[in-house]
Order: structure tokens, then sequence, then C-alpha cells
């Protein structure tokens, strides 16, 4: 297989495995691209390698740069916008990490504690209730601390512990 070849079926798989988990399909064909790319792409490079509108590229660049995984690079002599990959894989799992607990797990968190704060408590069903809330509360509070400990943790670490924990 030619390199091109390979790097076509890299975005393009990528962007169909990105909606399984809830990713914007072109959101992750952008950013596969980039880092795919030995240099910095302008907007139309991007637009014409996939083949989407202004529109579409400049919204997911912007996402993007707001999940904190591509920045924009001054190229000098030019005036279009460049954009770039971080290529470091052990970085662009913490801040995707980082991103998908602030977004998905803090806001269930905050959901769930507010549930377990009802006004007629004494009834068996509401004691059920609070109980189910603790327990979902409870479960995604530990998501939250392992998701916390991969973003603050080097990766040999964390791979050592994941490791020992399917021993």
């Amino acid at each position: 297989m030619k390199l091109s070849e390979a790097k076509e079926q890299y975005i393009q798989t990528w962007g169909t495995f990105a909606t399984n988990w809830g990713i914007n399909r072109t959101m992750a064909q952008v950013h596969a691209l980039l880092l795919t790319s030995s240099e910095a792409l302008s907007t139309d490079e991007i637009m014409q390698n996939l083949q989407i509108s202004r529109g579409n590229a400049n919204m997911n660049i912007r996402a993007l740069m707001d999940w904190g995984i591509v920045k924009k690079e001054l190229v000098r002599g030019e005036r279009k916008e460049f954009f770039s990959a971080d290529k470091d894989v052990w970085f662009l799992f913490k801040q995707i990490t980082k991103e998908r607990r602030k977004r998905e797990i803090e806001p269930i968190i905050s959901f769930l504690d507010n549930l377990k704060d009802i006004e007629d408590n004494d009834s068996d069903e509401a004691k059920e209730f609070i109980k189910l809330m603790g327990d979902f509360s409870s479960v995604t509070n530990k998501i939250n601390n392992v998701m916390d400990l991969a973003v603050k943790s080097d990766d040999h670490w964390l791979v050592g512990k994941i490791t020992n924990l399917l021993k």
C-alpha cells in the first residue's frame, strides 16, 4: 500500500470510528489529516483534501482548538492561517480525557447530586430513589477519579496500573 493510500484510509476510517464515540465525523477527519501531515495546513488545504466547505472546515478547526489538540501556526510571509495537530499520542489521550471529563462526567456528577436532595424523602420509594442516585453518583465519581489519574499521570505509570488490573 502506498503512503498516500494509507493516509487516506486512516483519515476515512478515523472519521467513521469517531461517530461511534459521539464525535463529529468531519472533526475527526480534520484532526486525522492534521495528524498525518508533516507540515501545518491552511484552511484551503484542509477543504481541498477533505472536500468540505469553508464553514465546515472553520467550525471543526475551531472545535479542535477548543479541545486543545490543534493549534494555529504562523508561517512567515503568509497571510493565511495554518493549523497543526499535536503528534504526541499520550498528550492527545490525556487532553481528550480531560475534555470529555469536563464536558460529560462533571455535569453528570452535579446533576446526580441535585437529584439526591428531595423534600419528601421519608417514603420507601424516595429512599430507593435516593439510594439509586447515590449508587450512580458513586460509580460516576469513581470514573471521574480514574480519568483524573489518567490526566495527571505519565504513560508508563498508567499502562502499569491498567496491566495490573487486567491480570
